[in-house]
């Protein structure tokens, strides 16, 4: 007998194991929304789970250079990436600049596996222990300083207008941020609704900041966070929990020629092609 083109012989002796297909099935869907909604509180919060695959807008309004590979060389088929940046607020993110500040070049430094490296779980040699609530529950969150931090935050306060900008959420961020920056390094403080939501990634568009882009350098770990203004940008290499890792001290030297510059492109041209 067949019953849809299937023999009955084969469908009376699937029926015996049907339930522990069933119970296999509603336990590995079980799992899988347990790890989504593990990663759903991560996302929430941090910037860390972004999407990187970021293609441009179909409009072309604003030509950008050109795509470079690691060995410096054009890409095969590659002449020249164009995007559409957002048009400029009725009100800029930042203050105007006074006094003395007026002189100084603006960087733009990210947080998260840049300065730091927050988890939910628990670290020994965690530098802080940072409560945030989330949904009516308070949960812990283990912070990491990168290597040299300190020294680093430090110098770039004596040279620069510093900005924190960050696409974690703000009741993350700012207590993280009283406790690294001790120094009162950072002028503003910029989170994640200050971001330009664009093609799946929180974008910081530094047109809105309020400076010349010639002055402005954006220190930041995720390409998809500067794709508006990559001509502006200093990369730096993503930081988890190496301590041996000397980037931030190394930098320090080449912010000090940046500081001393008119325009900042020609200095960051030169770091692009190397």
């Amino acid at each position: 007998m067949e019953f849809g083109g299937v023999s009955a012989l084969f469908f009376f002796w699937k029926v015996p194991n049907l339930p522990l297909a069933v119970d296999v099935t509603v336990s590995q869907c079980n799992i899988s929304l347990k790890k989504q909604r593990n990663r759903s509180i991560f996302s929430s919060l941090f910037c860390c789970f972004r999407g990187y695959n970021v293609e441009p807008p179909a409009n072309n309004n604003s030509a950008l250079p050109p795509l470079v590979e690691e060995n410096g060389g054009l890409q095969k088929g590659d002449q020249t990436q164009v995007i559409t940046i957002p048009s400029l607020p009725t009100k800029y993110l930042l203050p105007e600049l006074k006094g003395s500040d007026c002189e100084k070049k603006c960087v733009v430094i990210d947080l998260d596996e840049t300065l730091v490296h927050s988890s939910f779980k628990p670290i020994n040699n965690a530098d802080f222990i940072v409560p945030v609530e989330i949904d009516g529950t308070i949960h812990q969150v283990y912070v990491l300083k990168r290597p040299h931090v300190d020294e680093f935050l430090q110098k770039m306060g004596e040279m620069f207008e510093c900005v924190l900008f960050t696409a974690s959420l703000a009741k993350y961020a700012d207590p993280v941020a009283d406790l690294l920056d001790r120094w009162g390094v950072f002028t503003a403080r910029l989170f994640r609704e200050s971001c330009v939501f664009h093609r799946g990634n929180y974008v910081k568009d530094l047109s809105r900041l309020g400076r010349e882009l010639n002055k402005i350098i954006i220190l930041d770990n995720s390409p998809a966070s500067y794709i508006f203004h990559p001509e502006n940008a200093v990369p730096v290499q993503s930081w988890f929990d190496d301590m041996s890792d000397t980037e931030l001290l190394d930098l320090i030297p080449f912010f000090e020629g940046l500081s001393k510059e008119e325009n900042v492109y020609n200095m960051l041209q030169k770091l692009c092609n190397r």
